[in-house]
C-alpha cells in the first residue's frame, strides 16, 4: 500500500539533533509534524524535494534573540533568521521584553535599541501573546520578560537605587502574571544602567514566582569582565535561591585585560553544572554589540556604530574616525552619537573557541535587529558555526554543531517535539550543503545572507529557499515551556 503525504525530502543525509551519528534516508512531513524517517520508498506526496545526499537537519533554534518587536512584523522581517535556518527564536533577553509594561515616551538605552519606541504598547504579556497570534511570524516565538523592563515600569526613570519592597512586590506580580499566560522565564540584565543598582536580593524577591511556574532565571550577567567569576556566583545565587534552571547569555570574558579567563569560568560554571542546571548560550564572534551608554569607550578596543538616533548617517563608521573628524576625544563622541548602539571588539578568538566548543554551550545570535548597519551575528551566527567552526577548524564534528543550535536547545528551554527528528515531532526543518554552507553576512556589509541553506521549514511550510527568498508563509507560533 501506497502511504501518501505532504512533504518528502529523498535521500538526505539525516542529522536528528541529538547528537547521534547521520545516517541517509528520507523525511516525511504531514501537516506539521514529521510522519516518517527512513526508506520510504513506498510513500508519495504532494512535493518531493530530492535532497541528493545533502544534510536534513531539525531547525535551528536561536537561544538569544532581540526579536521582540521583529516577530510582530511579519514574515519577511525574519529574513535574516529563516536564511540561517532558524526555525524558533527566543525573546526578552538581557532585562529587556516589549511586555508587560507600556511606555509613553522613548525609554532608556538599551531598551530604545531593542524595540522603537512607538512598539511600546503591551500592557500584558496575554496581549503581547494576543498579537503575535493574529498576526504570526514565519517562525516560532519563545518568550522571556525583563526585569529591566519591569523595573522602568514600577520605578520610572528613578532606576539608580534599590527597589523598595512596594516596587518589587508590583515586578513580582507582573512577573506572575505574565508567567501564567505564557512566559517561559525571567531575564535580567544586571549589566545596564536601569538594572545595575538592583541589588542580588531584589532580583531573587522579585524572581521568586519562577518557583510556582517553573519557569527559567537567564541573565545578561552584572561583570562579564574584571568581575566575571563573582558575577557567575551571584547569577547561581539566584537560580538557587527560587529554584529556577539558570542560563548564563552570551558567555564571554570582555575586555584585553581578561582575555584567555575562560580557563577560570568554565571550569566553575561545570563545578555548579554537577549539581544544579545551568547552561550558557554563545555567538560565534570576538565582538559584541550594545548601546553605546553602556560602556566607556576606550583606545584598546576598536567600535564601530552600528546605529544613531542624532547622526543616522555615522552608522557602519569607526569611532576612532568620527571623533577624528569632529575633533573631540572617544567618549564625546559617544555621547554626541547617543542614543546609539556600537560593535565592541572586545573578546579573544581562542576564550571564543573554548566556550563554544564546552559541552554546556548552545548557540544565540544576540543579534540586533533594529540597527542600521548590524553586527553580523544577526543574519551569519549558525552557518559560521557549521561552515568556519565546524567544517574549516574542527572544532566540533557535525552532529555536535547541529545538537548545539537544536536539540540541546530544546531541552535546555524545556520546548517539547522541536529540535529533532523523530515521527510525530513537529516539522521544523532545515536543509543545507555541508560542504558549502557559509557565513557572507561581514562587519563591513552585514546584511547578507548565507550562502548553503538551501530551504527552511517552519510547521511543515516552507518559509524560505535560496533561490526564492523569504515567503509571505506567517507558519510560526507562540511556545511555551513545559517543565
Amino acid at each position: 500500500m501506497t502511504l501518501r503525504c505532504d512533504l518528502i525530502l529523498r535521500d538526505a543525509t539525516i542529522i536528528d539533533g541529538t547528537g547521534r551519528p547521520r545516517r541517509r534516508g528520507d523525511v516525511a512531513v504531514q501537516d506539521d509534524r514529521i510522519a516518517g524517517l527512513g526508506d520510504l520508498g513506498a510513500w508519495s506526496a504532494e512535493r518531493e524535494v530530492m535532497a541528493e545526499g545533502r544534510v536534513v537537519a531539525p531547525g535551528f533554534i536561536d537561544a538569544h534573540t532581540h526579536d521582540d518587536q521583529a516577530v510582530l512584523c511579519g514574515p519577511a522581517c525574519m529574513l535574516c533568521k529563516t536564511s540561517q535556518g532558524v526555525t524558533t527564536v527566543v525573546v526578552g533577553n538581557c532585562g529587556i521584553s516589549l511586555s508587560p509594561v507600556p511606555m509613553r515616551e522613548r525609554p532608556p538605552a538599551p531598551l530604545d535599541g531593542v524595540c522603537a519606541p512607538e512598539w511600546w504598547i503591551f500592557d500584558s504579556f496575554g496581549a503581547y501573546a494576543e498579537r503575535l497570534r493574529t498576526t504570526p511570524s514565519s517562525v516560532n516565538t519563545l518568550a522571556l520578560i525583563g526585569h529591566m523592563s519591569l523595573r522602568v515600569g514600577a520605578m520610572g526613570r528613578d532606576t539608580g537605587r534599590p527597589a523598595t519592597d512596594k516596587e518589587a512586590e508590583r515586578m513580582r506580580k507582573q512577573l506572575a502574571q505574565a508567567l501564567s499566560e505564557g512566559a517561559a522565564g525571567f531575564s535580567t540584565g544586571l549589566f545596564y544602567p536601569p538594572s545595575k543598582a538592583a541589588p542580588t536580593e531584589e532580583v531573587i524577591a522579585v524572581a521568586e514566582t519562577l518557583r510556582d511556574h517553573k519557569g527559567l532565571y537567564v541573565t545578561h550577567m552584572r561583570d562579564e569582565a574584571d568581575h566575571v567569576l563573582d558575577s557567575i556566583e551571584e547569577t547561581l545565587r539566584i537560580g538557587k535561591a527560587v529554584g529556577a534552571p539558570v542560563i548564563i547569555s552570551h558567555h564571554k570574558c570582555a575586555q584585553p585585560e581578561n582575555h584567555g579567563r575562560s580557563v577560570e569560568t568554565l571550569p566553575l560554571i561545570a563545578r555548579h553544572a554537577a549539581d544544579y542546571p545551568v547552561a550558557f548560550d554563545v555567538y560565534p564572534y570576538t565582538a559584541s554589540s550594545t548601546s553605546l551608554a553602556a560602556r566607556k569607550p576606550r583606545p584598546d578596543v576598536p567600535v564601530t556604530v552600528t546605529s544613531s538616533v542624532p547622526h543616522p548617517e555615522m552608522a557602519g563608521r569607526a569611532l576612532s574616525d568620527i571623533a577624528q573628524e569632529w575633533g573631540v576625544s572617544l567618549e564625546e563622541a559617544a555621547q554626541r552619537l547617543t542614543p546609539g548602539g556600537g560593535v565592541f571588539h572586545n573578546m579573544a578568538e581562542d576564550d571564543m573557541r573554548r566556550i563554544l566548543a564546552h559541552p554546556l554551550s548552545m548557540v544565540g545570535s544576540d543579534g540586533g535587529p533594529l540597527a542600521k548597519h548590524p553586527h553580523p551575528r544577526l543574519w551569519g551566527t549558525f552557518p559560521r558555526v557549521l561552515g568556519q567552526y565546524c567544517r574549516e577548524l574542527g572544532l566540533f564534528d557535525l552532529e555536535t554543531a547541529v545538537h548545539k543550535m537544536t536539540g540541546r536547545t530544546a531541552a535546555i528551554f524545556g520546548i517539547p517535539d522541536r529540535g529533532v527528528l523523530r515521527e510525530g515531532a513537529f516539522a521544523d526543518l532545515v536543509l543545507f550543503d555541508a560542504a558549502t554552507v557559509r557565513d557572507r553576512a561581514t562587519f563591513t556589509e552585514p546584511k547578507q545572507a548565507a550562502d548553503g541553506i538551501v530551504e527552511t521549514w517552519v510547521n511543515g511550510q516552507s518559509v524560505y529557499t535560496h533561490s526564492a527568498g523569504a515567503s509571505e508563509t506567517p507558519a510560526g507560533r507562540l511556545l511555551h515551556r513545559a517543565a
